[in-house]
């Protein structure tokens, strides 16, 4: 029993850190603070919502496996706890997986935008604090290949 409590809290830990990677425009990462950013000006075309695909970096499948495994093998005697710790790792894998996967999806908008010099840019970003509408001038800043849009200041 202690072994599934221990595994349970690692796979609750794994899956809480993972929720917690982000894309959202309001949300600058460490290494990019003090960084010199390269700033564009352009007016909204279009937008239009999309979801970001969740991850599955393995972490959740896992941890899903390792809490299925446990669970599984404390089942009867030595051939039924074989037979559900494969099991148990098998199913917990598969739901670790989903877990992981929707833990880690997000609304985000995709924005085409025309540049002053008359080029077009497409970026995808995830939903943050501010509303777009067609029309709107906004600043496109890149930041070590990362690029998030924003109101232009009036």
């Amino acid at each position: 029993m202690r072994q599934l409590i221990s595994a349970s809290s690692s796979v609750l830990l794994a899956l809480a850190l993972g929720g917690c990677a982000t894309s959202s425009p309001d949300v600058i990462q460490r290494g990019d603070a003090q960084r010199m950013s390269v700033v564009e000006d352009g007016v909204l075309l279009s937008l239009r919502p999309v979801v970001v695909d969740g991850s599955q970096s393995g972490v959740g499948t896992a941890a899903g496996g390792v809490v299925g495994g446990v669970a599984g093998a404390s089942l009867g005697g030595y051939r039924e706890s074989i037979i559900g710790g494969v099991l148990g790792a098998v199913a917990g894998g598969l739901v670790g997986n989903a877990v992981e996967r929707a833990g880690t999806r997000e609304d985000a908008l995709e924005l085409l935008i025309q540049l002053k010099n008359g080029e077009r840019r497409a970026v995808v970003q995830a939903k943050g604090s501010e509303t777009f509408a067609p029309g709107d001038a906004v600043i496109l800043i890149t930041t070590g290949g990362k690029v998030r849009v924003t109101r232009a200041p009036r």
